[in-house]
């Protein structure tokens, strides 16, 4: 008997974390106009990027991965909760469920590991400017995105490894889509160790990354302090649309995790409201923060509109 047999006792899921949601087709407009600009937003930054080989550059390079990486993210979530909310669409078959929940947990990984590489990028940028070009070629830049996108895979293949190994005896799903503890909740016997495992690995994926973030920019800081101001201007210019960013990532997350921590008990709509806000609020903001905050995407865009403008 296969593993996939061995531990599966259903064969699909009911989604039940908007079963409280007092308005299910207006949360369901919301996200399925939210996920719409998202994927036209970023599917434009992408299509910028290989059609205009002066953007062939280390910077759009990790522009591009992230807007690869909010669609994935957005993508593997959004059309169920949309399904759920404006269809009726409330079950899911296992397979479909965990493959959903592999690619949700990737992104979100890679999330982290894209803002991470992007900060350091601006830190080599504010401090060794005239050094940029020879630290960060292009083929260096796609061989680390490669490299993390293997990292991304390996941390998260615990978790399809473990959920198939254990028995599934509830076929709800407490949570408004696949994700690794919605799915572990379904299976029977004592689940602390393995919430153990996966809170420590979380733990150090988004506070190391965050770690990483938070001291590139206390050295980029300590150079702005010694640059003229018209340099200070040009580096704020520079770090701002990153810094915006990881504050739209991180906000929602450390919001959920402080307030867990300090006692306060949230309800089920406030945990999937910070948990899809973390998920469409971010992927939302970076391709339209790197748009109007970099010259070289941004007079593209003008150029394109100019053109189509004039044709008609």
């Amino acid at each position: 008997m296969s593993l996939l047999n061995a531990s599966v006792t259903i064969t699909q899921f009911s989604i039940g974390g908007f079963d409280t949601v007092t308005k299910p087709v207006l949360v369901g407009v919301v996200i399925l106009i939210t996920y719409f600009v998202i994927i036209v937003a970023n599917m434009m930054n992408i299509l910028l990027f290989f059609c205009d080989k002066k953007l062939h550059k280390p910077m759009y390079l990790l522009i591009c991965n992230l807007a690869v990486v909010d669609i994935v993210y957005t993508t593997s979530v959004s059309p169920t909760m949309i399904g759920v909310l404006l269809a009726g669409a409330k079950t899911i078959s296992f397979v479909p469920c965990i493959i959903q929940m592999m690619v949700h947990h990737v992104g979100a990984v890679m999330e982290t590991f894209a803002l991470a590489v992007m900060a350091f990028d601006r830190l080599i940028a504010v401090s060794c400017p005239f050094q940029y070009q020879s630290y960060l070629t292009n083929t260096r830049i796609v061989i680390l995105t490669c490299f993390l996108w293997l990292v991304a895979l390996v941390c998260v293949s615990v978790m399809p490894v473990t959920v198939l190994s254990l028995t599934h005896c509830r076929p709800r799903l407490i949570y408004v889509f696949c994700d690794y503890a919605g799915v572990l909740r379904t299976t029977c016997g004592d689940l602390n160790h393995h919430f153990n495992v996966i809170t420590v690995l979380s733990f150090f994926l988004l506070f190391f990354t965050f770690t990483l973030i938070c001291l590139s920019y206390f050295v980029i800081v300590f150079y702005v302090k010694l640059s003229s101001n018209v340099d200070k201007k040009k580096m704020g210019s520079t770090c701002l649309s990153h810094l915006i960013v990881v504050v739209c990532y991180y906000c929602p997350l450390f919001i959920r995790i402080v307030l867990t921590r300090m006692g306060v008990v949230l309800t089920a709509e406030e945990r999937h409201g910070l948990q899809i806000g973390a998920i469409l609020g971010s992927s939302l903001v970076n391709p339209f923060v790197y748009c109007l905050n970099t010259k070289e995407i941004k007079c593209k865009i003008f150029k394109v509109f100019n053109i189509v403008a004039s044709s008609q």
